[in-house]
């Protein structure tokens, strides 16, 4: 890309052109630089788009000292290594409360109450139609973000958006019962194999 810093100028002076002229020439780039830390495609593309995007909305405020494509390398890299560090603390969590959830129970010897497991259905029944499909196509489908939006033809942060409201309500709704057991009970009959 011929004088790339010219090209940032532009970009912080907010033209349109001279960004798509930078994201045309890089996007591939990135995605490819990105997947030597990140095992996932979709993943990488994501986190890319996303940093595109943070360019955009903070390009009055970007500083590069470096040559741009020191700094859209070097950026992305801290993208992903910020991105490893969360998904280890979301396993390390999820691996807690699975943990916690069985400490006192043995799964073959339990016998699900089939009142709270009835409330647990209810709940989700209750959910607004779109919420309850998202919710149903990531945790008894077990489909990615991605692929529920795609799918449904509709964004994945409306995905996103969808699911934490259906989490919320649902906890919400089932308050009055021990998180423990809550936890337990919603881990068997909706296992997570639709993360992002």
């Amino acid at each position: 890309m011929n004088d790339e810093k010219e090209v940032f100028l532009k970009i912080r002076k907010g033209d349109p052109q001279s960004f798509e002229i930078l994201f045309r020439t890089y996007y591939a780039p990135l995605c490819h630089f990105a997947r030597q830390y990140l095992a996932d495609r979709d993943d990488c593309e994501e986190l890319v788009q996303a940093f595109f995007l943070k360019i955009w909305e903070k390009r009055e405020e970007l500083d590069i000292s470096t040559s741009v494509r020191n700094y859209l390398f070097r950026a992305v890299r801290n993208h992903c290594l910020n991105f490893i560090k969360h998904q280890k603390i979301v396993r390390q969590h999820h691996d807690e409360v699975l943990k916690n959830s069985e400490a006192g129970w043995e799964s073959r010897d339990y016998i699900l109450e089939a009142d709270l497991e009835d409330k647990i259905r209810q709940g989700i029944d209750s959910l607004p139609q779109r919420r309850k499909e998202i919710f149903l196509l990531s945790r008894d489908e077990g489909l990615k973000y991605r692929e529920i939006a795609d799918r449904l033809g509709i964004s994945i942060k409306t995905v996103e958006t969808q699911m934490g409201q259906a989490l919320k309500d649902l906890r919400e709704k089932l308050k009055d019962y021990r998180q423990l057991l809550i936890g337990f009970i919603l881990l068997r009959m909706c296992p997570d194999k639709g993360k992002r």
